[in-house]
């Protein structure tokens, strides 16, 4: 009685990583978002099963996550079942609405977590651009937080990641400079139509901006 719950990356299928491809193939069955990267990837090495989550009113939401919730607790019951989804399953992912649903279906279900590299870490890499040294702190904000939030951890972080802002991508870019900072921008990482230049307008949703400080020299102590 097992979910796994598999990150496999922002969309470079080389991101996949050997744990989770061993894990993939282990499974009993894997559940994949019926629209989106995460099937691109998966389909590749494993026949999988599509699940329609919507992206439609909270209703609507709940009523799909209950039903894919239910399809894949069918397999958790006697087996392994894994649900693929894109960056890792611990960081704003679907999978822990799946989980919690799985867990009031069956409450003995073990479930457990292959993590996967993230659209902040894959841009990082593809820009050039350090996260975090010395004693810098990083911050991830979820710019459906509301622009105020932000702007605060902008005053407050050495670093910050903006996650779910493409949709306002000039308000977003706007506090970023607005800060003295230079934005990193990267939307559909290590696909065929990616890009690292900003749009002048929205963006896709699935968009990440980093905010690095200003650095002069070497940074501190490690």
């Amino acid at each position: 009685m097992r979910l796994i719950g598999i990150g496999v990356g922002p969309g470079d299928p080389e991101h996949l990583t050997l744990k989770a491809l061993r894990t993939l193939k282990e499974a009993d069955q894997v559940f994949v978002p019926s629209l989106g990267r995460a099937a691109e990837i998966v389909s590749a090495h494993v026949e999988c099963t599509p699940l329609d989550f919507g992206m439609g009113d909270a209703a609507s939401r709940d009523e799909h996550w209950d039903r894919g919730g239910a399809a894949i607790a069918e397999v958790a019951r006697t087996g392994t079942a894994a649900f693929a989804t894109i960056g890792d399953p611990n960081v704003y992912s679907t999978f822990t609405y799946i989980a919690h649903t799985v867990r009031a279906l069956l409450p003995d279900v073990t479930i457990e977590t292959v993590p996967g590299i993230t659209a902040m870490q894959d841009l990082a890499a593809r820009s050039g651009t350090v996260l975090a040294e010395g004693e810098e702190r990083l911050a991830l904000v979820p710019y459906t937080a509301g622009d105020e939030k932000l702007r605060e951890a902008l005053q407050s972080f050495d670093t910050v990641i903006v996650y779910k802002g493409g949709r306002h991508l000039p308000q977003v870019l706007e506090a970023v400079r607005d800060a003295d900072r230079e934005p990193v921008y990267g939307e559909e990482l290590g696909r065929a139509n990616q890009t690292l230049t900003a749009p002048d307008g929205r963006a896709p949703y699935f968009s990440t901006v980093i905010a690095p400080p200003r650095r002069e020299g070497r940074g501190g102590r490690l």
